[in-house]
Parts: C-alpha cells; structure tokens; sequence
C-alpha cells in the first residue's frame, strides 16, 4: 500500500506549502498539521477541504498531505504499513458480514433504519444515541449561539453521523482508518446528493490526528473509543485538537462497573473473533471496554468530570442487568454516553 509521500501528485493538483498555524482563521477554515512531523501547519477553508482539489505539502519534511477519491491521506508512511494488515482484514471482513451494499438508500436511512435489517438491534441502540446526542448534548454546547459546531466524527465509518450532523447544520469532519465504498469513508459519497457540500473526511489513527491545535468545538468518539490502543493517549490527542471549553464525548462503548471474569471474557472473545479474521495485528486488538476505574484514571489525569447519558434501550436489555444480579453472575455490559468539557488552558 502506498503511503501519502510516494504518490504521485497530479499536474492539475495547486501544491499550497504549509503556514505556521497563527495565519488561520478558526471560523472559516481547519487547521491541519503535518502528519509526519508534526510540525508546520496550514490553513485551508472547510468547503475546500470537502472537495477532492487541493493538496499541501510540509516545508520542513517535504511530506505530501493529498486526497485519494476525495479522502484526505492524515496517515505517515511508516503507520500507513502498520495499519496495512488491519485495513485490509476490515475489509475483506465488511465485505463478507454484508451492510447496506451499493444501495444509496440503506445508507440515507442510517441509522434509523436498515432497509436489509443487518444488526438490527445494533442499529437501534445508535439510533437513540444519536436522537440523545442531537437533542440534549449537542444543544447544550452549542448554548444560545447559532454558529454551526465543528465537529470532530471519530471512527466515523461509512460516516452516517457526520451525515446526520451536516443535515442539522454542524460542520463535522469524519475520520476513520478505513477507506472504502462499504464500511469505510468512501461510502459516503452516498450523502453527496442530499447535503449542499460532503463533510471533509480523513484518514487517519487516534493517537496522531493531522489537525492544529485548539480548533474544534466537539470531538466525539462514534461507538470506537473502546479500540483505541492507548486510553489516556487517545484522550490528550483528542483534547489537543479541542478548543479551551470544547466538549468531548464517548458514545456506544462497552462499560463494566469493575474488572471481572465477564469483562475479561469479553475481551477475550472479541480477540478470538479478531484473530479469526486477521485482525489482531501486533498492538491493535486494544481493550475493547471501559471499566468506571478507567474512567476515573481518566479524569483524574486530565482533570475534568465525566457526566453520564443513558438510553433506554428497552424491558429486554434492562432485564439482561436484573438477572445478572439477581443470579449473582457477573453483569453485562453497559451503553453510555460519557461528556465532558475541557477546561481553559
């Protein structure tokens, strides 16, 4: 696979050197940083960004920033090798578990309904997130003002939150390891014919987001933060992109009230099914759950407060907690969503 520096750049393709981050202008263009050395920055206006005719290169490292099928490339070299394995198994195992295919529709429907009923409850459970995350938090944040929110979508796959966001008049950019036409960012071309302009999307990891510091209102872990390889370096990535007083959230993760043998279990099962399908490449199988002592650590490192969001996802699923307890057996997971606001630095 190709990293960004050894492709070729188009005759047509404006090379914009990189600018030192003080030249941007917050409210009508996004920040980005160099990938490789995380040095120079450059300036470039949201809607250029959404559009597949701009590239940039760094001053310093001379590494190429492009976009690949409109896809901004945010991975260096030597990560785009180690992510190469993880990418392709996704892949090859987005294509085997089905979704919503070549069908634009299936996808405007996301994720309020899936017109081929594939992981129905898994659909239904990001469904109420949403309607929670767009009818009390993000209202929340955005106060009495009426700018749109910039929005940080992470682990965005075929990027049906940024959709939903951009619908509502926020400005998101998605991000996301993979890239393809099924569960990857490049299935959100589908969007294209219902939004005034596509979302700016990104390939790129947690742990080195090609963005400037201090830029965006919200960031927001879409049902991903659990695979992050390293908790605490994920969140000081992500609240280094933040603006003082920006939010931070963490949706649809896998919680435990403590460590146990089910937590474990879990684990355990979800790296069996990984290694199944070639996944767990060296450092990529993560945690795959949140425990409360996590999530204090958390707080405690990065002084801030989570609040909690819940769903009611119905009788069934509060039912599955009352039994556990009931028969003293260790208790299922927990869907929540965990807020906070980061302090002025």
């Amino acid at each position: 696979m190709q990293s960004v520096s050894d492709r070729i750049r188009p005759a047509a393709m404006p090379r914009i050197p990189w600018i030192p981050p003080e030249a941007a202008v917050r409210s009508a263009s996004i920040g980005l940083r160099c990938p490789e050395c995380r040095d120079f920055q450059i300036a470039i206006s949201y809607r250029s960004l959404a559009r597949g005719n701009s590239s940039a290169y760094c001053a310093r490292c001379d590494a190429a920033f492009e976009q690949d099928n409109g896809i901004w490339q945010g991975l260096p070299k030597r990560r785009l090798a180690y992510y190469a394995q993880f990418i392709e198994a996704s892949e090859q195992s987005g294509e085997e578990a089905g979704g919503p295919g070549s069908d634009p529709e299936s996808y405007l429907a996301l994720p309020f309904h899936d017109s081929k009923q594939i992981a129905a409850r898994r659909r239904m459970i990001r469904a109420k997130t949403f309607r929670l995350l767009q009818t009390k938090i993000l209202p929340e944040i955005t106060g009495e003002g009426d700018s749109p929110l910039v929005i940080l979508d992470l682990g965005a796959g075929n990027g049906w939150m940024s959709y939903r966001l951009a619908q509502s008049g926020q400005q998101p950019v998605a991000v996301d390891l993979l890239t393809n036409s099924r569960n990857g960012l490049g299935a959100a071309s589908h969007y294209r014919s219902e939004l005034p302009e596509l979302f700016p999307r990104f390939q790129a990891e947690f742990d080195n987001l090609p963005f400037a510091d201090g830029q965006f209102d919200c960031a927001i872990f879409n049902a991903s933060f659990h695979y992050a390889e390293d908790f605490d370096r994920t969140i000081a990535e992500a609240v280094r992109c933040l603006h003082p007083g920006g939010s931070l959230i963490i949706a649809d993760s896998p919680t435990y009230r403590v460590e146990n043998n089910m937590s474990r279990r879990h684990a355990i099962t979800r790296n069996h099914r990984l290694e199944e399908i070639g996944l767990c490449a060296e450092g990529m199988a993560g945690r795959g759950y949140l425990t409360a002592e996590r999530l204090i650590a958390l707080e405690v490192r990065h002084e801030f407060d989570w609040s909690t969001h819940r769903c009611w996802h119905g009788l069934r699923w509060a039912g599955r907690r009352w039994l556990a307890r009931w028969g003293q057996k260790a208790e299922p997971p927990q869907l929540v969503i965990y807020s906070t606001q980061v302090k002025t630095r």
